[in-house]
């Protein structure tokens, strides 16, 4: 009966490491699409986003026939419920590129924005995509060390949220208030995949320390 879970365990770390890879490459691919005004990656995102909401559900169901059927206790039910909650959040990655890739596709031949905003945005982008990297490695291992400092992946974007306000803000942009509030979602949608990533490592923390997130070191949310 232990085994059979610890290998239930296995399969779900590795589903979940899966799910880690996939919105990498989602994110990567809509940095692409973004940065070419190109279809191709678009498709491919969506494509993704299928595959993650269709591991989502997977996990989903793998927990709950855990809970169930094993009754885990103690540290094994901390690693179920962890699970799921990080399967949430990358489930919710999905969406938001998937969202991203969207308006590009709807902008097509064109792009979403001018140059010096969309190199902005592409960074945000590249920034979503390492934090999901990251994160692959985190629930690989079951272990994520807390920063020394300020989440180093929220500071930095941060600082480009502020550099994409500026440009707004200037007076060469001169966007119609249309183009800047799509070009303002589009940023939050970024930024909020950053976010996801940093509650996931809360959540590799958790596993690993038994302290809750909530509980934890405010400069690491």
């Amino acid at each position: 009966m232990r085994t059979q879970f610890t290998r239930e365990l296995l399969a779900l770390t590795n589903d979940l490491t899966l799910m880690c890879r996939l919105a990498h490459d989602a994110a990567e691919r809509v940095t692409d699409a973004l940065v070419g005004a190109d279809l191709t990656a678009t498709y491919e995102v969506f494509a993704l986003d299928e595959q993650l909401q269709k591991m989502y559900g997977a996990c989903e169901a793998r927990t709950v026939a855990l809970l169930a059927l094993q009754a885990p206790v103690a540290r094994d039910l901390r690693h179920v419920v962890t699970a799921i909650q990080i399967a949430t959040e990358l489930s919710r990655i999905g969406g938001l590129v998937s969202q991203v890739g969207e308006q590009v596709y709807q902008s097509h031949p064109g792009h979403v924005a001018p140059q010096p905003i969309l190199d902005i945005l592409a960074d945000m982008g590249r920034l979503a995509a390492t934090r999901a990297a990251l994160s692959g490695q985190a629930v690989a291992t079951g272990h994520q060390e807390p920063p020394a400092e300020r989440d180093p992946g929220l500071h930095a974007m941060e600082l480009l949220h502020k550099r994409l306000h500026a440009a707004l803000a200037a007076p060469a942009s001169d966007q119609p208030t249309t183009v800047a509030i799509t070009i303002a979602l589009l940023a939050n949608h970024l930024e909020r995949c950053v976010d996801h990533t940093a509650r996931i490592d809360r959540l590799i923390r958790f596993l690993d320390t038994g302290i809750p997130p909530t509980a934890q070191p405010a400069d690491t949310a």
